[in-house]
């Protein structure tokens, strides 16, 4: 099995244009991350084997923040710059470590909510666009 895509967060940039979003996060997250909003309204990482609502994509954070803080993120992105490089026209999943991202179906485990977060366009831009698909066999 392969790691996570590895983030680099000063590479982590919306293309322009983008709709950023806010709200309180309910935890430190890292810029490149990948969140849900909890049902009380606040922010978390996202898990592809997280319960429910955490197995979702609401976006991306596009700036660090510790737990009560406000976070920034982009929902989609035609022309995302992730902060990882992977090949163009790879999809892109969300992982089953909480926030991260892989380029390997394999390391999604059985029983978790297969999401693609995307495609790559080239090696670091990805058409962000979070798709939530059935729970892997």
């Amino acid at each position: 099995l392969m790691a996570d895509l590895s983030v680099t967060a000063a590479n982590v940039l919306q293309s322009s244009g983008t709709t950023v979003s806010s709200g309180v996060s309910a935890v430190a997250i890292n810029r490149g991350q990948y969140i849900y909003i909890k049902t009380d309204g606040t922010i978390a990482l996202a898990d592809s084997n997280g319960t429910t609502p955490a197995n979702t994509c609401a976006g991306v954070c596009i700036a660090d923040v510790s737990t009560g803080q406000t976070c920034f993120y982009v929902a989609s992105d035609a022309v995302f710059t992730p902060g990882f490089t992977a090949v163009a026209g790879d999809p892109i999943y969300l992982s089953n470590t909480a926030g991260g991202a892989t380029k390997t179906y394999a390391d999604i485990a059985s029983g978790s909510t297969v999401i693609v977060l995307g495609g790559m366009l080239t090696s670091t831009t990805m058409n962000f666009d979070p798709q939530v698909f059935g729970v892997k066999p």
